[in-house]
């Protein structure tokens, strides 16, 4: 079984790994993936009892609670952090109002103590108790949160995340007497914090844009009347009443009425469409003119918005080997930090000459090593960074299911692609019929009307006088079925000669044979048209660094041959059954990374064979959408190379975060060590690694193309 958990409070991107392996690790959780962005947890678990521990879990970790519902609409930054804007704020002017009492006036005044640190002395003044008393309300103020959550997180046996280190450092510094710097641990800690969540919020609420696909309700006709229904209510059937500025609820026909569609927020498209009687849409879609009523085609579940829905609400449960190895190298990290600041601390000062007289100045250094060693910015701007690619892509309608769609979409070497529907439009048309033109017709009619494949459509047209029994579809061959008694087979020449029957050999093209009877009786020529777009997008896969471009196809090879010269391919392979596709891929792979573009059931096996596996979320088969990575929803081939160039760009942004996070931590390390930086400093390096590292993350979402263009036209002009 598989959930999907909302979650509230999660507001640490480490706390979320820690959570989804505490989960992970439960009796009858067999899978579990937090995602921090979504603060959501989808589980896959064996019974109630494995969902119970799960939920009770969640409940248990730190702030975290399972929410009854989704989450509200964003109430903006100052209403939704207020509190913490508040205590931050507060925090910091009490903290530079001690800074300034205790440096203009904390020698004046009577003795009234002589303390001793460490071989310290340290005389108390009245100004100085008051610059104290500034410094412990500033670090009160923001740190009783963290102090709370670190005594919890120790008796739970959680005890290296970013709540120890910056209790630790703080409590240091106050026990070495560096009270002005324990109090500013604690105020440019929660000051990063809020920062980081508000830049999460913003890309959490870009994402969360998508969800406007959805309706809250829908009208529909019924015999009663009209009646308002949520949209999982509706069924194949029913009819629905479509008023001006309203999402049309679920995919359907209209049966009534002429209108516009707004359906950018599906394809990218900025152009409206207009569709009358008789034309098919898209649920999810805006009605920008007049009244219409549409036949739903399609319970709401199988509809086209109810599955981007899901896509992006999942893209997270796929995390690509770099997200991975962040999750792995922090788990280890924080615990090998300790332990090294544990040895600079105590072990150094062994080497010098008086080791009471300066344990106190290692203990400092090491307090400062602990202080950057957060592994803060790794953890979150590298998964941010996906998911706003993730984000950006699905404004062009390029779906990615995940970091790994991504990854493997930057890496690709090799590109495959599947020819109808694909590469040619799959709009299919009869032309030249050989043999008994009007018999062959009419049996072909009668069988295709059983069959999906897009062929099948050249077919629907045409009036039958047959009806066809026990059909049966093999997929890349044709149909057999019965027709008046006798076995009929309409498909491919390789169909016929399955069956022992002899047809003659005619050529190239797109060919159905038609046999009744064990006798062929005809053979109609198909014609399909070229993608205009499909020669400029192969182009752009290779100025990219594709460096080879092949078709896979079950069409025979004088037509696949024809279509790939017109497209600019540099191989074919034709008359390919499915388990030849396959064997097919698995070849190419042996060159390089293989990205494969298909839209056929019997594309499916190839797309998950292939690295980067890319389905035509319109033409395409569900079965081809589900195996797939990325979804194509305008089946516009130009969306491809746009889909790369946002997917190499979001790798090469991880990369920089990651080597830039790691230089600059390991030299204020250094700096720290040997006692060049002060612990501020420290914690001020922690936060604006963290802080860039999160802003650069958002450079996946910069339009490629001039200021203001709209995404349709970069999709066009990329």
């Amino acid at each position: 079984m598989k959930k999907k958990l909302q979650l509230k409070n999660l507001d640490c991107a480490n706390c979320a790994r820690e959570l989804e392996e505490e989960v992970a690790a439960l009796q009858g959780v067999r899978s579990a993936s937090v995602d921090f962005m979504r603060q959501s947890l989808v589980l896959e678990y064996e019974g109630e009892a494995a969902l119970a521990a799960a939920i009770a879990k969640a409940n248990s970790f730190e702030d975290v609670r399972v929410a009854e519902e989704e989450p509200s609409k964003a109430k903006g930054v100052w209403r939704e952090h207020r509190g913490e804007i508040l205590s931050v704020a507060f925090s910091a002017l009490f903290l530079v109002a001690g800074i300034l009492v205790q440096e203009l006036c904390g020698g004046s005044g009577a003795v009234l103590a002589v303390y001793t640190l460490f071989g310290q002395t340290h005389t108390l003044t009245p100004a100085l108790l008051a610059a104290y008393a500034l410094f412990a309300a500033a670090y009160f103020l923001v740190g009783w949160k963290i102090l709370w959550e670190t005594c919890k997180n120790i008796a739970r046996g959680r005890v290296f995340d970013e709540n120890f280190l910056m209790t630790l450092a703080s409590v240091g510094a106050v026990v070495l007497g560096q009270y002005a710097e324990a109090a500013e641990v604690m105020v440019l800690y929660c000051l990063g914090e809020l920062l980081q969540s508000v830049a999460v919020g913003s890309s959490r609420r870009s994402i969360a844009s998508l969800m406007d696909l959805k309706s809250e309700t829908a009208t529909v006709r019924t015999a009663e009347g009209e009646k308002s229904v949520p949209p999982e209510a509706i069924k194949k059937g029913d009819l629905l009443l479509v008023k001006a500025g309203e999402k049309i609820a679920a995919d359907g026909i209209i049966v009534k009425g002429e209108t516009e569609l707004d359906t950018k927020s599906l394809s990218g498209e900025a152009m409206l469409r207009s569709v009358g009687v008789g034309d098919a849409v898209l649920g999810g879609s805006i009605n920008a003119g007049g009244v219409i009523e549409v036949r739903a085609e399609r319970d709401y579940a199988e509809s086209t918005v109810a599955k981007i829905l899901d896509l992006v609400e999942n893209s997270s449960a796929k995390k690509a080997k770099t997200e991975k190895f962040i999750t792995k190298f922090a788990k280890i990290y924080t615990p090998v930090v300790v332990c090294a600041a544990l040895l600079v601390a105590f072990l150094a000062p062994v080497f010098t000459a008086d080791y009471v007289a300066n344990l106190g100045s290692w203990v400092y250094r090491a307090l400062t090593f602990l202080v950057i060693s957060c592994p803060c910015a790794l953890v979150i701007s590298v998964p941010l960074s996906y998911f706003s690619g993730i984000g950006f892509a699905a404004k062009f309608g390029i779906l990615v299911k995940g970091s790994t769609g991504l990854d493997a979409l930057a890496k690709a070497q090799l590109a495959a692609f599947d020819k109808t529907g694909t590469l040619t439009y799959g709009n299919f048309s009869i032309g030249q019929v050989h043999g008994e033109r009007e018999r062959a017709l009419a049996v072909a009619a009668a069988a295709e009307k059983i069959s999906s494949h897009p062929v099948a459509e050249a077919f629907a047209h045409i009036a039958t006088p047959y009806a066809a029994e026990n059909a049966k579809e093999l997929a890349g061959r044709g149909i057999v079925c019965d027709i008046g008694g006798q076995e009929a087979l309409v498909g491919s020449k390789k169909l016929l000669a399955e069956y022992g029957v002899e047809a003659p050999d005619l050529g190239g093209g797109t060919l159905v044979y038609v046999a009744l009877g064990g006798k062929y009786i005809g053979c109609a020529v198909i014609e399909d048209t070229v993608k205009e777009n499909a020669r400029e997008a192969v182009a752009a896969l290779r100025a990219q660094g594709v460096r080879s471009c092949y078709m896979l196809t079950g069409d025979n090879a004088a037509r696949a041959e024809e279509v790939a010269r017109q497209v600019g391919l540099d191989g074919v392979y034709a008359g390919l059954l499915p388990d030849e596709k396959l064997r097919i891929a698995q070849t190419l792979r042996e060159q390089g990374s293989l990205l494969y573009a298909g839209d056929g059931i019997n594309d499916a096996p190839v797309l998950v064979e292939a690295d980067a596996g890319v389905s035509m979320g319109g033409v395409g088969s569900d079965a081809a959408i589900e195996a797939s990575e990325v979804v194509l929803m305008r089946d516009d081939l130009s969306l491809l190379p746009l889909g790369r160039r946002i997917a190499k760009r979001t790798r090469r942004i991880v990369l920089q975060n990651i080597v830039f996070s790691i230089a600059v931590k390991a030299a204020v390390m250094v700096l720290g060590l040997f006692d060049l930086i002060p612990l501020g400093v420290a914690v001020f390096a922690d936060v604006g690694v963290m802080m860039l590292a999160v802003l650069n993350s958002f450079r996946t979402r910069v339009p490629f193309s001039k200021r203001g263009a709209r995404p349709a036209e970069e999709a066009r002009t990329a």
